[in-house]
């Protein structure tokens, strides 16, 4: 069982998907949170019964039994950068919401003052570390599709600017932050649930070419907005290739297809730690060439990870990452989302938002190594009807 003691700075929407996902580790234990606006904190600590403290700098001076051992960084993405930099230099380990910083030169800060102080740091999203993402992973591997040659990976929501979204509350009620929202950008906040499973499954990235664009200028937003829409093919170290699109527009679509000699390995959500995911043969029948319409399910252990239910859109567990932290600072190993993988991460997607009009090759200045499977992945067995 995963132990230890955790501090959340940021009470947003977020952090309540972190406090139901926390319920499902109980060697995990929230020693303190923290936000800016007291309001917010104290609605948060009423709704949780969650310990506060009345400042950051209270959190990195605690000692004994409440210091944390690592700091949760769910701030506004602005923030990401000052936070961790302030707990990393009070030598603090840091798992931060997504992106790991909104400047590559700020990113690369973070990753070498972690690496100076000997400190693990990881961001968000972890849904590789899930059982659908694993899965992915282990198809890819045992080359369950045959040899894979292409991927199509689509994170499009829909017409979000036309949605009711000023009445989405969190559990606490905290109100979705469309203003983030739409400065950042749908690329950084959604292209890494699955670009983390595509480098999970190929490795790093060597090479993007992309284009962006903000289709829909009349965005409820008071800075400048980030692009709506994005769409990359990214050329892997392995030789994989892949198209990745993002939208706030096009009809909701989050399929993954990985096209191999033997058929196509598919995924219908992301956003689900369950999602089924399947492999579909190729068939011949007399002179036609058709993908089966019967799939086999990729076979995983039963029992995987602790699981939630649905809230929202999503079914899934935000504690993976932050647990499979604490278990590698234990056993004095890299986390497998770790420095390396998180910059590479950060730098792909940047790559992605920032391309604009002017569509050309970005190489790639980080890489990282494939995360090692999840223990209980590596005892699934094949394929199942």
């Amino acid at each position: 069982m995963t132990n230890g003691k955790i501090a959340i700075i940021g009470t947003g929407f977020v952090a309540d998907l972190y406090m139901r996902s926390l319920e499902t580790f109980p060697g995990i234990s929230l020693v303190a949170a923290y936000d800016r606006r007291r309001e917010r904190l104290d609605a948060f600590k009423a709704h949780w019964n969650a310990p506060t403290a009345d400042s950051l700098d209270a959190i990195l001076s605690a000692e004994g039994d409440a210091r944390p051992d690592i700091i949760l960084n769910l701030t506004n993405p602005s923030e990401h950068f000052a936070v961790s930099k302030q707990c990393l230099e009070a030598e603090f380990p840091v798992y931060s919401e997504k992106p790991l910083a909104t400047h590559m030169g700020d990113a690369k800060a973070l990753h070498a003052l972690a690496t100076e102080q000997g400190l693990a740091l990881a961001s968000a999203p972890c849904s590789l570390l899930s059982q659908a993402g694993q899965a992915v992973v282990k198809a890819v591997r045992e080359e369950t599709m045959g040899t894979p040659r292409l991927v199509y990976a689509e994170l499009d929501d829909d017409f979000i600017p036309q949605a009711p979204y000023k009445s989405w509350l969190s559990e606490s009620g905290a109100p979705w932050p469309y203003d983030d929202e739409f400065q950042v950008g749908c690329t950084l906040e959604h292209a890494g649930y699955y670009l983390t499973w595509l480098m999970g499954a190929f490795g790093p990235v060597e090479r993007v070419i992309a284009a962006s664009a903000d289709i829909l200028p009349d965005k409820e937003v008071t800075g400048k907005a980030a692009p709506d829409f994005s769409v990359g093919t990214l050329f892997f170290r392995d030789g994989m290739i892949a198209r990745l699109t993002c939208s706030i527009i096009a009809p909701h679509d989050h399929k993954l297809r990985i096209v191999g000699d033997k058929g196509i390995l598919e995924v219908g959500e992301c956003w689900s730690n369950t999602a089924p995911v399947k492999m579909r043969p190729r068939i011949k029948i007399r002179r036609k060439l058709l993908n089966s319409p019967l799939a086999k399910t990729i076979k995983m252990p039963k029992e995987t990870h602790p699981k939630v239910g649905r809230w929202g859109a999503a079914a899934m567990n935000f504690m993976l990452g932050p647990a499979e932290m604490l278990d590698a600072i234990a056993a004095g190993r890299t986390p497998r989302l770790g420095g390396d993988f998180a910059l590479h991460l950060n730098e792909v997607t940047l790559a992605l938002q920032d391309a604009g009009n002017d569509v050309g090759v970005q190489i790639m200045t980080t890489t990282c190594e494939r995360p090692e499977p999840m223990p209980w992945a590596l005892s699934a067995q094949g394929v199942a009807a």
